[in-house]
């Protein structure tokens, strides 16, 4: 591939812009970061001679009009805002620096979701400059803040028209037909105003890899935990993941409420609704897999403790079924939105098509998969992830030293520029 060079290179300096979502300013929605990203992102599809569209800071777009106005038009969607880094001490190399390595680009953002959306972009200019012709007009739109609440996909949504089918390279390879539905609730629990302070965790969809609580010291209750005493503060440490995939991470809220719990600073029904699943929650499963519970971020002071926790549920579920069951733990508030389950045929033309692309390009016979993962492809009126994490690999996504192989990229660049071809010719 003649452009992988400066593939990488468009990668490394997309990586390097922080893009984690920060308070808005003028005309920056999402903060300067995200703001950044953007720019660097629609500035360079128009060094390529791409039309593009700004959309009030939350959302972009790159257009390349087809040949028939009456066809329909197919997206790509990305997104540009990426996860808080989490402990710098777990990175190999500072994550807002990607450092290339025995074939490996690491950064926050290099899979989840930067590394996959200048793949696309260098595909989309790689067939225009061969004379590819597309009937369909192709809508490339780049959201900023699908990492904590979509609010840039309804703005777009406000200002422009959804295309009408379409992919997010922001899943799993070979390709997938279901992703289980999303439900963010802060629950509300008594605790004792002894508990001066407690903290942990950063985003509702991170396993909370740090926790903390100011109060009376059990020394002995934290060396069975696991626990570090420092001065009054009690401080437990865990492994950040995906909060659709708790059990990849070490969740570091589990433990500090055991400690609370045996000093009597709260009910042991907190961490037994939460983590030992004393309503069976946890069993509830169909074809595309059992319900997930991650408990990600704690907070507490004056007598009260909140704790959010990210529920995936089966993609065959109502969503009736979830808020049912999150009703039966505490008084909760739901956070952002409650996306409800996909569902696509795995015999649908997109579906088979996507899948057999695949196959092909990596002499595969696999079937379409599902997964806990929320993407994009919900936003569309008939939608798919397709990449970029490929089967049997290592993904590091929302976790420490996130990165990237050299090898993947060109691999994921020739299954995209096909699919973008067959899709729209």
């Amino acid at each position: 591939m003649q452009e992988i060079n400066k593939i990488k290179q468009s990668i490394i300096d997309l990586c390097a812009i922080e893009s984690v979502q920060q308070p808005p300013l003028e005309g920056m929605p999402f903060g300067k970061g995200v703001n950044d990203a953007l720019i660097f992102t629609l500035n360079l599809a128009n060094s390529m001679g791409f039309e593009t569209v700004n959309y009030d800071g939350y959302a972009g777009e790159i257009i390349w009009h087809g040949e028939d106005e009456n066809e329909q038009t197919m997206g790509i969607l990305c997104h540009l805002d990426v996860v808080k880094a989490g402990r710098l001490g777990d990175w190999k190399y500072p994550p807002f620096t990607p450092t290339e390595e025995d074939g490996k680009i690491y950064a926050r953002g290099t899979l989840d979701d930067k590394g996959p959306t200048i793949c696309v972009l260098y595909m989309l200019k790689e067939l225009k400059d061969e004379g590819f012709k597309p009937k369909k007009t192709i809508k490339f739109i780049l959201g900023c803040n699908e990492e904590s609440g979509w609010e840039c996909i309804k703005h777009y949504k406000k200002v422009a028209k959804m295309p009408d089918f379409g992919f997010s390279p922001d899943g799993n390879f070979p390709v997938l037909y279901a992703e289980k539905g999303i439900y963010h609730a802060r629950f509300e629990f008594d605790c004792s105003p002894l508990i001066k302070i407690c903290k942990g965790g950063e985003m509702a969809n991170m396993v909370c890899d740090y926790a903390y609580a100011v109060a009376p010291v059990n020394e002995e209750a934290a060396i069975k935990y696991g626990l570090t005493v420092n001065g009054e503060k009690v401080e437990s440490f865990g492994v950040s993941a995906h909060g659709s995939t708790p059990d990849k991470g070490k969740n570091a809220i589990a433990p500090l409420l055991l400690y609370l719990a045996e000093c009597g600073l709260i009910d042991k029904y907190v961490y037994d609704s939460l983590f030992g699943d004393c309503y069976g929650l946890k069993k509830l499963n169909d074809e595309t897999g059992y319900l997930t519970m991650s408990p990600d971020i704690i907070e507490a002071q004056d007598g009260k403790m909140y704790i959010t926790v990210d529920f995936r549920y089966p993609a065959t579920f109502d969503g009736q079924v979830m808020i049912d069951a999150v009703k039966k733990i505490a008084p909760s508030t739901l956070i952002g939105n409650h996306q409800l389950p996909l569902f696509n045929s795995k015999d649908s033309f997109l579906i088979k098509t996507l899948l057999n692309i695949y196959n092909e390009e990596t002499n595969s016979d696999l079937k379409p998969m599902a997964i806990g993962g929320g993407t994009y492809a919900r936003a569309l009126p008939i939608g798919v992830a397709f990449g970029p994490e490929f089967p049997g690999e290592d993904a590091p996504v929302h976790e420490p030293n996130e990165y990237i192989t050299v090898k993947n990229i060109e691999k994921m660049c020739a299954i995209y520029k096909r699919a973008i071809k067959e899709l729209t010719k």
